[in-house]
């Protein structure tokens, strides 16, 4: 902004409805005055609102939580509504998040594979056979290692460090960043049942661990900060000490 005057930016959306014969992928360019505090969110709504109804991508939350909007943002995966205009440039490049289903433009369904993922990785708290003592499902736990389960637990399951990586690129199986997070998640729950052999029984493939090619990009793009590429480094290691893998 120069001399109380906003910029016009210009949005160059990826364009494609796949259920729509004879429709083909196109760049289509959106001009807006950009606002105080303006994100991307923001400018695609006004865009949907003023100009162009048929526009198609998510929102839910608006607050970085819920990973909807999770979108390819001038080459990077990131949160529309956590990325400030101001930010970028007046030239600003969106496409969808490649890997996932495409629904059409920016929305895709990252739910269909993060829940194929889960159920793939039985990502919940195992119970001994035949306990059913509910008490010690709510027993008092350490704060300590509270604080470091809350820490992998606050994954919003956005997609975007599996967007950014290069084995998912190769494998369709590769359970992604994500999915290795859980792993590290539920092994470091005391109600979990499993054993280090059990989890690596999962993921102690090229679909798991040792296909992360320690490219970093999960790493990097992750909007929650989490220790992705570092967690998935101490599983491996483990298991190969182990040879478990």
């Amino acid at each position: 902004m120069a001399n109380g005057t906003h910029r016009k930016l210009r949005l160059h959306v990826m364009r494609y409805n796949p259920r729509v014969p004879g429709d083909a992928p196109r760049l289509q360019t959106y001009e807006l005055e950009e606002a105080d505090g303006m994100t991307l969110f923001i400018a695609l709504t006004e865009i949907r609102e003023k100009q162009d109804p048929s526009l198609q991508f998510d929102f839910v939350c608006r607050a970085g939580i819920c990973g909807s909007c999770a979108m390819v943002i001038d080459g990077r995966p990131g949160l529309a509504c956590r990325t400030l205009t101001k930010n970028l440039g007046e030239e600003i490049t969106l496409a969808p998040l490649p890997f996932f289903e495409l629904i059409g433009d920016l929305s895709v369904n990252t739910g269909k594979w993060m829940r194929a993922m889960s159920e793939r990785l039985e990502a919940w708290v195992h119970m001994r056979a035949g306990e059913l003592d509910l008490t010690r499902i709510e027993e008092r736990m350490d704060p300590a290692l509270a604080e470091r389960i809350y820490e992998l637990d606050r994954c919003i399951e956005c997609g975007c460090c599996v967007a950014a990586c290069g084995t998912a690129r190769m494998r369709e199986d590769f359970v992604g960043a994500v999915g290795l997070n859980k792993i590290a998640r539920f092994r470091l729950d005391p109600r979990d049942a499993r054993t280090d052999a059990d989890y690596y029984e999962v993921v102690g493939d090229d679909a798991g661990v040792f296909g992360c090619m320690s490219l970093l990009a999960c790493h990097d793009v992750c909007p929650k900060n989490l220790p992705l590429a570092t967690q998935i480094a101490f599983v491996r290691r483990k298991m190969a000490r182990e040879g478990l893998g």
